[in-house]
């Protein structure tokens, strides 16, 4: 019935890889967009928020959503930019960089299964195209 609708599929395909990605993230008491937003951060300290949400192709709310989940688990601190106070700029703290490997670790697990299951050429294929397809329908 709808094997030719893009929001179907990838609707369905985006709660699968939410289990996954769940599972690998739950014994760091992460949920997915945390645990990607955390994985930003780490990557790029001293970021600014809507540095962060443009990232990760996010809208600012949800962004702040995620550091403030991150901030009530003492993973990150937000700190006011000399250059301008409405502006913040996240860090991590010696919490989030103590996990920092196993979390990448954990992230890369999923990705080598899902290659696994798909073969290499296949997921580099399914990842270009769904990118190129978000890129198109900015």
């Amino acid at each position: 019935m709808f094997d030719h609708c893009m929001y179907f599929n990838t609707a369905a395909l985006a709660r699968r890889l939410e289990r996954e990605w769940s599972l690998a993230f739950k014994p760091f008491d992460l949920a997915p967009p945390q645990a990607f937003m955390l994985r930003a951060v780490l990557a790029e300290p001293g970021a600014l928020q809507f540095e962060l949400a443009h990232t990760l192709a996010i809208s600012r709310p949800t962004a702040t959503r995620a550091l403030n989940g991150l901030a009530a688990k003492n993973m990150i601190t937000r700190q006011a930019t000399d250059h301008d106070a409405r502006q913040t700029a996240v860090y991590p703290t010696a919490k989030a960089v103590a996990i920092a490997a196993k979390l990448n670790e954990a992230s890369a697990k999923v990705t080598k299964r899902l290659k696994q299951l798909l073969g290499e050429d296949a997921f580099e294929g399914v990842v270009k195209e769904i990118r190129g397809v978000r890129s198109a329908l900015k």
